[in-house]
Order: structure tokens, then sequence, then C-alpha cells
């Protein structure tokens, strides 16, 4: 991670009052107390993500270090590396990256799907997040999401899903995944801080979602995203089928 991203984070962080960033801090795995973090953050930073997919090379160091610190179970991901082969008509294939995570939605369909209020969005920074203690692991919420990015933990016997690692950002360190990076590709910080690397890369840079038909107004950004691919969220396995597109689509 660049060290003009993380000086922005830590000067966003430093803005959230000592109040919220307490209960923040209770809520490190998404557990009962994270659910009263909710209203507690009305002000402060709004985090969100942007992908440069011109530096992802696919090494899944992102996929290993969220599982490593968030303690996934095998078989389940909470963010990882889709790996697309684009085929040119006539020409050779190339392989393109997909790095997939939650979205952390403004309109988050997920949210109202759940019979008793697990999940729930974070006011003032945006996070999406479970609160095991109330989840009955019915799968409404995963079957809501249109980005494959929820699943039930069979371990837990709950829904999980990416938290933009909230216990780590709680105390000033970036989430798991953009610290691993070793591109430089997954970006972290404050989308309403115009000069944070985040908001200035959205401005000098045109970006994609993922599913833009669903109107979720996503928090997570991609750069250099073939429009091809903007549907290509199903399934977790880190390696697609070849997608048979015309030449210029590469």
């Amino acid at each position: 991670m660049n060290t003009t991203n993380r000086r922005g984070f830590l000067e966003a962080l430093g803005r959230v009052s000592m109040g919220a960033a307490a209960s923040v801090a209770g809520a490190a795995h998404a557990g009962g107390a994270a659910h009263a973090a909710g209203a507690a953050a009305e002000t402060g930073p709004k985090w969100g993500m942007v992908v440069d997919l011109r530096k992802c090379i696919g090494c899944q160091a992102c996929t290993v270090a969220c599982i490593m610190e968030n303690d996934v179970p095998e078989g389940a991901f909470r963010t990882h590396v889709s790996v697309y082969e684009v085929l040119q008509d006539g020409g050779d294939p190339a392989m393109v990256m997909l790095p997939r995570l939650c979205n952390h939605c403004e309109n988050p369909p997920c949210v109202p799907v759940c019979p008793v209020d697990a999940t729930f969005k974070v006011e003032g920074t945006g996070e999406v997040l479970v609160d095991a203690s109330r989840c009955v692991g019915c799968a409404y919420c995963v079957q809501a999401c249109p980005y494959d990015a929820r699943f039930i933990n069979h371990e837990t016997q709950v829904a999980d899903k990416c938290t933009f690692c909230y216990h780590r950002t709680a105390v000033g360190l970036l989430p798991a995944c953009v610290e691993t990076c070793v591109g430089g590709a997954r970006n972290f910080g404050d989308l309403n801080d115009a000069d944070s690397e985040v908001s200035r890369m959205l401005a000098e840079n045109p970006v994609s979602v993922l599913r833009p038909e669903m109107h979720t107004n996503p928090n997570v950004y991609y750069i250099g995203l073939d429009e091809a691919l903007q549907g290509r969220v199903a399934g977790e396995a880190a390696y697609r089928p070849p997608l048979n597109l015309p030449a210029d689509h590469v």
C-alpha cells in the first residue's frame, strides 16, 4: 500500500469521534456489540474501495490475507480474485483479473430481507455488517445479494461476508486485503474527503461498478473493468472458464 493512501486513511480515521471509535472497536468480529455501532458513527469518514485492475496480477495474496485475518472456514471466501480467460476473435487469449468482495452498497438489498434485523448498515462510515448474535442462518441475505458476496459459515451457521475489516479500521489499520496487495491494486479510504487517494482516483479515472443495473450504489469501484465482466459475479472459485468476446472487448 502506498504511503499517501495510508496517510490519508489515518487522517480520515482521526476525524471519527472517540465515542464512535469505541463502538466500532467493540464490533471486532460482527458480534452482538456491532449492532449498536449502526447508530454510533453519524459523523466522520465514509469508507470505500477503488480497485485498479491495471495493477492486479491475480496473486491471491488478498484472498489468503483475508482468510487468515478473519478466520474464514475452508471452502469459503470473504474476498477473492476471479480469473477469466478472454478470447479474442482470431487472437490470443488474455487473462483478466476481477477482485471481488462485498460492495457495501448505499442501498443494500440484503438489509430489508433480513427477518431478524441481523444485517445492517453503519450510519456514516457505510459498512454493511452482520450481527452474528441475531442471525438465524436463514440465508435470505445470501440470496438477495447481487454480487454473490455472502455465504453461510458452516462453522458458525450464520451469514458471513467482507466487513472492510471493521475491527482493523477502528484502530487505524487498513483492511487486510489492502495491506497485503503487492501491486497496489486495492485502495481504501474516505470517499467524503476530496483529497483522499480514493477520491482522487475516482476523479481522475473512468470507473465502473459491478451489476450497475441493480441500482445498489456500491462503494467498491473498478478502474479498467471490461464492460463484458460487469455481470460476471456468480460462484466462488478463483478460476473461470474461457469467455468468448469480440476482439474489441480486450
